[in-house]
């Protein structure tokens, strides 16, 4: 092992560490499997990232903090709840920047959802609907037609789910995989609860909640 360290440079484990917010320790493994590659570390850095949040998935965040993110000179804001398991990680530098990062993210992609799971029936059925008809129009088979449906309602999800959505900031990076990398990071599982958008002129705005947090304020009323 100690000869696989000293194969990789320091500058390395540095930039990965810049890159992914993950602990040095982390990078430097990632970095030693991926034989100094810099992009195969970073992938794998986030699968470890994902399969560490989702071991925390069922863990309960009671905690957490409300931000806001004003543009466009007051044209647009956003509110954002951002949960957490205690009020230590809530208060981290990096727990507040993760809250400013997505609601600025919200500010400028406009998602309706926060994931798949809450997108509606009829939301998804007159998506399935739409496809179908253009697809037809084309002159495609229905066998052909039903594979092509997957592709599109991945894209679908993509466009409407805040959590399925390429960070702005970093489009290589859904905002899934940007929470992720802070669960692996801060150790408690972190969620968006929900959030609220507006826009100067329009006439609708997005509120958007988790199913969970939807059942948890029905059974409280």
């Amino acid at each position: 092992m100690a000869t696989e360290t000293a194969k990789i440079d320091a500058k390395l484990v540095k930039e990965l560490r810049e890159k992914s917010g993950a602990p040095m320790g982390d990078c430097l493994k990632a970095l030693q499997e991926a034989k100094g590659d810099m992009e195969e570390a970073f992938v794998v850095l986030r699968k470890r990232g994902m399969a560490s949040a989702a071991k925390k998935a069922s863990r309960s965040t009671n905690e957490g903090l409300v931000g806001s993110y004003i543009h466009a000179g007051g044209k647009i804001g956003v509110l954002l709840e951002l949960n957490c398991e205690s009020d230590f990680v809530a208060r981290t530098d990096d727990f507040q920047e993760l809250l400013k990062d997505i609601a600025m993210h919200i500010a400028a992609t406009d998602p309706r959802y926060v994931g798949k799971e809450e997108v509606t029936a009829e939301d998804i059925e007159r998506e399935k609907e739409i496809f179908r008809a253009q697809a037809a129009a084309s002159g495609k088979p229905a066998n052909i037609i039903e594979k092509m449906l997957e592709g599109k309602m991945g894209k679908f999800y993509e466009e409407v789910c805040l959590l399925e959505q390429p960070f702005i900031k970093e489009q290589s990076v859904t905002i899934a995989q940007l929470i992720a990398q802070k669960i692996g990071k801060l150790g408690e599982n972190i969620s968006v609860r929900r959030f609220a958008r507006f826009k100067i002129g329009e006439s609708n705005w997005t509120v958007a909640t988790t199913k969970l947090a939807a059942s948890t304020e029905e059974a409280q009323a």
